[in-house]
């Protein structure tokens, strides 16, 4: 990568990505790639590459010491929606976050308020990955967003007033996307026209207000057929990237690359990150070979909470003939209460080098957060070193051949998991009623009956949390106490 010997005041605020090598000789065609991408005082980001999915703010089970310590991550996804409580519109009471005091370690609210370690490039987008279903839908001026108070509504207005006071390193603007709808389902093609039209207007609005230069734009790119929204991404290539306004492409379904490169390989020439969520690596390798430059990656967060522990590697180690290998091992399982072996035997992560599999197994046993925190260490360290290999094999014009023999080596599925996770909080599971999920808790109790002596039970008045003290055995309502 080339470096400038002369100060240039433009070019130190702007982010620049480069495109290394590539499987295929033109830069702008849908294959793998390796490349840079630079942000100023920022740790730059070797791509193939994935970047954190933080949680309220932060990594689950993970502080900012321990991130620096002992995590090879060099971006993370942001939520406006982790951080309001309340519609954006004549706020009474702003969010704290948005008053936050900066520092050299901390310039932006946003890294101020999170403690975000400064060498980490920031991406804020304006809901969750993967979003909570909405049973209110988007409108024409805004879009559905579930805060810690309910769904509020957030238009492109106050969204883009909350990036340029949080001052991210990378903003996706909002899109008109169908969170209700079933998995695995289609929009219709009215929907998926109402989306291209209404995301082209926001975008329209989104570039028609001053952002702070610091922070860069990636815009949307909906999943939805390339027919459907070819006027939107025409003007994103004809109008936006000249003007240099557009710095890059938030993706949520990396299948219409190939027809980028297309229609519009000028947009190729940008950084593309995916937010389509892949559920193993076998997708995350397929998504590569289409050209995908950056991952979110809710994936590793899940595996950790389930007590999974990733282990394979890239490229993956010859075994002809030998059955597929797991993607990762069930510590929970009672076969690793007595495993004094580390959880995988080629890494080096901090978990791996101090502790054992045994260990884990009791913390989990235990519902210690440590145990997750341990495994959060070790299943960013193998994604890391993951993304590494990818990385060389793409530079050694491997990584076709790599990517066959990896298909063959795994298996096609993450485990499932049979431990018990951490409790679930309200944004981690659907938001729908219905008598289904009546009375239905997502959490067991922290506490169980254990006697059953009907000496022992104690008077409760005769609230909610009373008639389930009775119900479980441990209190005895008294009459007419409560509402």
């Amino acid at each position: 990568m080339t470096v400038d010997t002369e100060p240039q005041e433009p070019e130190s605020t702007a982010m620049r990505f480069e495109v290394v090598s590539s499987a295929l000789k033109e830069s702008t065609a849908a294959a793998a790639r390796v490349g840079r991408l630079a942000l100023p005082g920022r740790r730059p980001i070797d791509t193939p590459n994935f970047i954190a999915v933080t949680s309220r703010g932060t990594l689950p089970h993970v502080t900012p010491d321990n991130i620096s310590k002992h995590l090879q991550v060099s971006g993370a996804y942001f939520s406006l929606e982790d951080f309001v409580e309340k519609s954006q519109q004549n706020l009474s009471r702003p969010p704290p976050i948005f008053s936050a005091p900066t520092s050299t370690n901390h310039p932006t609210p946003l890294y101020s308020f999170t403690g975000t370690p400064s060498h980490i490039t920031t991406i804020l987008a304006a809901r969750r990955l993967p979003a909570v279903p909405s049973p209110i839908g988007n409108s024409t001026k805004s879009i559905s967003v579930f805060t810690n108070t309910g769904f509020q509504n957030l238009s492109t207005t106050d969204y883009l007033s909350a990036a340029s006071t949080l001052e991210p390193d990378i903003t996706i603007p909002l899109a008109d996307l169908t969170n209700n709808s079933p998995p695995g389902t289609s929009p219709t093609s009215k929907r998926a026209l109402r989306m291209a039209e209404r995301t082209d207007e926001w975008i329209a609005d989104w570039f028609s207000s001053p952002l702070s230069t610091s922070t860069s734009t990636f815009a949307p790119v909906l999943p939805i057929p390339y027919p459907i929204q070819w006027e939107y991404l025409s003007r994103l290539a004809e109008d936006y990237i000249p003007s240099s306004q557009l710095s890059g492409l938030a993706v949520h379904d990396p299948d219409i690359i190939p027809d980028l490169a297309t229609h519009q390989p000028s947009l190729l020439s940008l950084p593309l990150l995916s937010l389509s969520n892949p559920s193993n690596p076998h997708l995350i390798l397929r998504h590569i070979a289409l050209g995908t430059d950056l991952f979110a990656l809710p994936l590793i967060n899940a595996v950790s909470d389930a007590g999974l522990a990733l282990n394979f590697t890239f490229p993956a180690p010859p075994s002809p003939g030998a059955p597929p290998l797991p993607l990762a091992v069930d510590l929970s399982l009672p076969s690793f209460s007595t495993s004094v072996t580390p959880l995988s035997e080629s890494c080096t992560c901090y978990a791996c080098k101090s502790h054992h599999k045994s260990y884990i197994h009791h913390l989990l046993q235990a519902r210690e957060m440590l145990g997750w925190t341990l495994l959060q260490i070790h299943n960013h360290a193998t994604m890391s070193a993951f993304f590494g290999g990818i990385q060389r094999s793409i530079k050694d014009a491997t990584f076709e051949d790599e990517r066959l023999s990896f298909s063959r080596a795994y298996d096609s599925e993450m485990p499932a998991g049979v431990g018990e996770r951490p409790r679930m909080r309200g944004y981690q599971y659907k938001s729908q009623g219905g008598e289904e999920n009546a009375g239905k808790k997502k959490n067991k109790p922290a506490w169980q009956k254990e006697l059953a002596v009907e000496d022992d039970k104690v008077e409760v008045p005769g609230t909610d949390g009373g008639r389930e003290l009775q119900e479980k055995g441990v209190g005895e309502v008294v009459k007419g106490s409560g509402r």
